[in-house]
C-alpha cells in the first residue's frame, strides 16, 4: 500500500533529482526506526492509501523535472504493485532507486536489470542483527541480499549508526560482510521519533564519531560516506 509521495527530493538518490513513493508496511521491528507510522500496523490503518494509478500520474507530471524515483518504506519489496509501478515508471525515461532491508532476495532478484539503484540497511553486526532488525532474522536471506545488490549498476548498503547497538565495533564488523562493495553509507542516529520510544533519549553520535568509524573502515570497501549529520 502507498502512503505517501513526495514530489521532489534533491538527495534521497544519489546525483538525480526524484520523486520518492512511500510504500506502507515493514517485516522487520528495528527499534531506532524513524518511520514507525509506515512499520506498525495500527498507525498504518489511521494513514489514507494512494492508488498506484494516482501517484504515476503525479510522477508523469513531473517527468520533465526529475530524473528518478525512489521507492522506500517500510519495506517496499513487500508491495505486490510494486514491480508493475517500476515498470512503467521505466516506461517514462526515469531512472528506479529501491530501498530494502534484504530480507527478501527472492523478490529483489526479480528487479535485476530493471532497477538502476538499491540501497540495502545492514542493521548491526551478524550477532545482533535480530535484536537491532527487532525480530528473528534469516542470515542466510541477509548474505544473498548482499551479493545479489552487487550485480545492479549502482548500489549502496549503509547501517544507522545507533550507540549500544549499532556502534564502531559492530559496524567494523559488518564491513567484512562487504568487502570490496562499491560503496558503504554511515548514518547518524536521530532519536527525535522512533518506533521503541526509549531510544529517543540516545543522543545522536557525533561527528567526530563517525569519522573516527570511518577512517577505521576506509580501504575495506570502494567508498566510506556520512549522511545525516
Amino acid at each position: 500500500m502507498i502512503k505517501s509521495f513526495q514530489g521532489v527530493s534533491l538527495i534521497d538518490f544519489p546525483g538525480v533529482v526524484s520523486s520518492i513513493v512511500f510504500i506502507g508496511g515493514c517485516n522487520f521491528r528495528c527499534p531506532f526506526c524513524h518511520n514507525p507510522e509506515l512499520v506498525l500496523p495500527e498507525r498504518l490503518a489511521s494513514i489514507p492509501s494512494l492508488s498506484p494509478e494516482e501517484v504515476l500520474k503525479k510522477i508523469e507530471r513531473r517527468k520533465n523535472f526529475i530524473k528518478g524515483v525512489e521507492f522506500t518504506g517500510g519495506e517496499p519489496l513487500l508491495f505486490p504493485g510494486l514491480m508493475e509501478m517500476v515498470k512503467e515508471v521505466k516506461k517514462m525515461g526515469l531512472r528506479v532507486k529501491i530501498d530494502t532491508n534484504g530480507s527478501l532476495p527472492e523478490r529483489l532478484s526479480s528487479f535485476l536489470g530493471i532497477a538502476d539503484y538499491v540501497a540495502m540497511d545492514l542493521k548491526s553486526s551478524f550477532e545482533r542483527y535480530s535484536e537491532a532488525a527487532g525480530v528473528d532474522v534469516d542470515l542466510e536471506r541477509i548474505k544473498e541480499s548482499i551479493e545479489l545488490i552487487k550485480k545492479f549498476p549502482d548500489y549502496e548498503f549503509r547501517t544507522t549508526v545507533v550507540p549500544g547497538l549499532a556502534g564502531k565495533e559492530e559496524i567494523v564488523e559488518v564491513v567484512e560482510y562487504i568487502k570490496d562493495a562499491k560503496r558503504y553509507v554511515l548514518q547518524g542516529f536521530r532519536g527525535i521519533k522512533t518506533l521503541d520510544e526509549k531510544y529517543e533519549k540516545i543522543p545522536p553520535p557525533s561527528r567526530t564519531y563517525l569519522e573516527d568509524i570511518k577512517r577505521e573502515i576506509e580501504g575495506k570497501v570502494g567508498e566510506v560516506l556520512i549522511r545525516n549529520v
